[in-house]
């Protein structure tokens, strides 16, 4: 495994982050691919055996229920004090008023509310999962670095928005003296490479470590669109409308990566993920994984080095797309 700093902090983070978002409860939640505790706890203990101390979840996720399986995974398997924990709120969490979102109110109850999910009386990295629309930014910043202040959390971070929305964020932090964002967790794949236009740039100025999910577009880069589907490919709307399986561009690329994969002898996982950890100022994609198999596959990717000639070849056919992910 590689290490790098996340951002522009003193903290260590392995090159791969595994994402907590397939762990949960399918009958409480909208993705019905996700696994129970009991075949969740084996690949969080082989990602930690792999070297991977990064891990990425969210109050959302299974309305609480990814937290509660990676907080006693964690404390079963692992040093607390050896793994970076992420965690993100904005995302509704229950029908009534001030059930989401990033008001004052709903922060400091919701930091609690995950840290008890999570058995740990912090958390390496609180991420907004969204903007909220409906809440003043100072409001939301100054609430982040009580929650910083009060020893909850190590380091906020960013999740899905438009660059001028980080901007703003990160700027009247600065304004106030308020704790900054030091990661942005966004889209950014082969497929989709939306964010190189503003936000990407952004992040290499003010050296915030970018932490992409999505990176091999919910499987779509790793296997042709034509061949067997999955249980996700078949039920997951969310990733449905994010890819068109039709962008004639889009199976290029896929097609370019399966051309490479050959070439190199490996998976084409290797080469999508391997794509990402070359492009500055990405520190670790957020992979997930519902097989042991996925994590292998994964870690195996930091060792190919593709050249200059071999990131054109795949960039080549790339088209704008609609922005997708937030609004």
């Amino acid at each position: 495994m590689e290490y790098a700093k996340l951002g522009n902090t003193g903290m260590d983070v392995s090159r791969l982050c595994l994402g907590c978002m397939g762990f949960g409860d399918a009958d409480h939640w909208v993705h019905k691919w996700v696994l129970d505790e009991e075949n969740s706890r084996p690949i969080i203990q082989k990602a930690l055996e792999l070297g991977i101390n990064f891990f990425d979840t969210a109050n959302v996720y299974s309305i609480g229920v990814s937290e509660e399986i990676l907080g006693r995974a964690l404390k079963d398997f692992a040093e607390r004090d050896e793994v970076v924990i992420a965690t993100k709120v904005h995302g509704k969490m229950s029908d009534t008023p001030n059930g989401g979102g990033l008001s004052r109110k709903a922060i400091l109850s919701e930091i609690d509310h995950s840290l008890k999910r999570l058995q740990t009386d912090y958390v390496d990295l609180y991420q907004i999962h969204r903007w909220d629309y409906e809440t003043p930014i100072e409001e939301t910043m100054e609430a982040l670095n009580d929650v910083v202040r009060a020893g909850k959390a190590r380091y906020i971070g960013a999740s899905a928005m438009w660059t001028w929305q980080f901007q703003k964020a990160l700027h009247v932090a600065e304004q106030h003296g308020w704790t900054r964002f030091v990661s942005m967790q966004d889209h950014l794949n082969l497929i989709y490479r939306e964010e190189e236009r503003e936000m990407l740039p952004l992040c290499r100025e003010e050296k915030i470590g970018v932490i992409p999910y999505s990176p091999l577009a919910s499987g779509r880069l790793t296997r042709d669109w034509s061949s067997e589907s999955t249980m996700r490919s078949e039920t997951d709307q969310i990733a449905k409308s994010k890819y068109d399986a039709t962008a004639e561009t889009d199976q290029q690329i896929v097609g370019r990566v399966a051309t490479l994969a050959e070439k190199h002898e490996v998976p084409r996982t290797h080469i999508a993920l391997a794509w990402l950890l070359q492009k500055e100022p990405v520190t670790a994609p957020i992979i997930g994984a519902t097989k042991i198999g996925h994590l292998e596959e994964a870690v195996g990717a930091l060792s190919i080095k593709l050249t200059p000639e071999e990131v054109v070849y795949l960039e080549e056919p790339y088209v704008p797309h609609h922005i997708v992910g937030h609004q």
